[in-house]
C-alpha cells in the first residue's frame, strides 16, 4: 500500500492529526466476511511466474510444478458432479460417494519461504470465478463459522472449486474438532483444499494442548492433504541490511502527524485494545491506514497477548502497511520461553514480518 507523506523534516503537519487503532472497534458483517475471502492486497498480483525459487532449494521449484498441475486439474466439472478428477488432476475417475485419497495439498515449511505467495498463485491460477474459490486465514475461517453457523458455512462453501487456508494452526481442541468436521463435509461435497502452515498436518496442535487426546481428529485432517515440503531461508532477509533500530518517541510522533493516513498509538495501550477486538476483525481494524506508528514498544506480557499481536502483524503485512516504532526492536518482543514453546514458529514469523515492515517505514523519518 502506498502512502502520501509530507517530506521528511518538513514542519507541515496534517491538520486532523494521526488516527488511532485504539479508537477503532470494527464490526464486520457476515456477507463481508464471505466477499473478502480473496488473497489480500500484498498477494493480489502474485502468480507462479513471479515466484523466484532458490536454486539451492529444489523443493521450491518442485512445489511450483505440482501446484500448477493441481490448478489445471481443477478446470473440469465440479468434483461433486459427473467428472471428478483424480488428485492433482492427473486423469479422470468416476465420482465416488466418498472421496478416495487426498483432495488437497498442504504446503509445509519455515517462515519466509514463499508459502503464501504459492497459495495465492494457486487461487489465481484455478480456472473458476472468484465467487467459486475462497482464500482466507485459519482464524478467518473459524470466525466465518461463528458468524454464519456451521451448516450455513458448509452450504456457502460447498459449491466452491477450491478453499485455500493460510496459516493453518490448531490452537485449541475446539478448533480441531470444528475444522476437522468442516473440511470433511467440504471434501465430501467435492471442494479441493490447499493450506499453508509451519507445522506438518500430523503435528498440528503439538506442544499447545493435549494433542494425543484429539489424535483421531488430527489424523482425519491430515488425510485430506498431500504434503509438499518447501525448504529454504526467509526470503524477506536475503541479502538485506539489518533491521533498522527503533526511533525516538519524538521522531515517531512527528512522522505520524506528517504521514497521511497514519495511526499513532502507545504500544502497551494497543495491546490492551487488541483484547477487545476479535482477531478476525484485525484486517478491518487496519482499513485505510498509510502507516502504523507505535511508541514505547516493549516485550509482550503473556502468551494470549502475543498471539493476538501475531495476527495483527500478519494483517499489516498482508496489507503492506509500514510500521514505525520507538522502544525495543521487534526481535525482543517475545520472551525466550515463548520462542522455545509450541507457538515459536508463529512468533518468528511475526518478527520476520514486522522487521520487513519496519524497513518499509524508514523513509517516513527525516535523516
Amino acid at each position: 500500500m502506498s502512502s502520501s507523506t509530507t517530506a521528511p523534516g518538513s514542519s507541515a503537519l496534517t491538520e486532523a492529526g494521526p488516527l488511532s487503532l485504539c479508537e477503532r472497534e470494527p464490526h464486520v458483517p457476515a456477507d463481508r466476511l464471505v466477499a473478502e475471502m480473496v488473497p489480500p492486497p500484498r498477494f493480489d498480483s502474485v502468480r507462479f511466474s513471479t515466484y523466484i525459487p532458490d536454486p539451492n532449494q529444489p523443493s521450491q521449484s518442485e512445489a511450483v510444478t505440482v501446484l500448477e498441475g493441481f490448478a489445471a486439474g481443477l478446470g473440469g466439472a465440479h468434483a461433486s458432479g459427473a467428472g471428478r478428477r483424480g488428485f492433482l488432476g492427473f486423469g479422470r475417475a468416476r465420482a465416488p460417494k466418498t472421496p478416495a485419497g487426498p483432495r488437497g495439498v498442504y504446503l509445509d515449511g519455515g517462515y519466509g519461504v514463499g508459502k503464501t505467495h504459492l497459495l495465492a498463485s494457486l487461487w489465481h491460477a484455478t480456472p473458476a470465478e472468484p465467487s467459486r474459490k475462497a482464500f482466507g486465514t485459519f482464524v478467518e475461517l473459524t470466525n466465518l463459522v461463528g458468524a454464519l453457523g456451521f451448516q450455513q458455512t458448509v452450504r456457502t462453501l460447498s459449491d466452491h472449486r477450491l478453499l485455500c487456508i493460510d496459516e493453518f494452526e490448531l490452537d485449541d481442541p475446539g478448533d480441531t474438532v470444528l475444522v476437522s468436521t468442516l473440511l470433511g463435509k467440504l471434501v465430501e461435497a467435492g471442494v479441493a483444499l490447499a493450506a499453508t502452515s509451519n507445522t506438518l498436518p500430523g503435528k498440528l496442535g503439538e506442544g499447545r494442548f493435549a494433542a494425543a487426546d484429539f489424535l483421531r481428529e488430527i489424523q482425519g485432517l491430515s488425510a485430506h492433504f498431500r504434503t509438499l515440503r518447501i525448504d529454504g531461508e526467509d526470503y524477506r532477509h536475503r541479502g538485506l541490511p539489518e533491521a533498522p533500530a527503533p526511533f525516538t518517541d519524538e521522531q515517531v510522533t512527528r512522522a505520524a502527524y506528517a504521514t497521511e493516513g497514519a495511526s499513532l498509538d502507545d504500544f502497551p495501550r494497543l495491546l490492551e485494545h487488541l483484547a477487545k477486538v476479535h482477531p478476525s476483525r484485525y484486517g478491518a481494524l487496519t482499513d485505510g491506514l498509510g502507516a502504523v506508528c507505535l511508541t514505547d514498544v516493549r516485550p509482550v506480557p503473556d502468551q494470549s497477548t502475543a498471539l493476538r499481536l501475531v495476527v495483527l502483524a500478519d494483517r499489516l503485512y498482508d496489507r503492506e502497511v509500514p510500521v514505525l516504532a520507538s522502544g525495543l526492536p521487534f526481535d525482543r518482543l517475545f520472551s525466550e520461553e515463548m520462542l522455545n514453546g509450541g507457538y515459536r514458529k508463529k512468533y518468528f514469523r511475526a518478527i520476520s514480518r514486522l522487521t520487513a515492515l519496519a524497513r518499509d517505514a524508514k523513509g517516513l523519518v527525516a535523516p
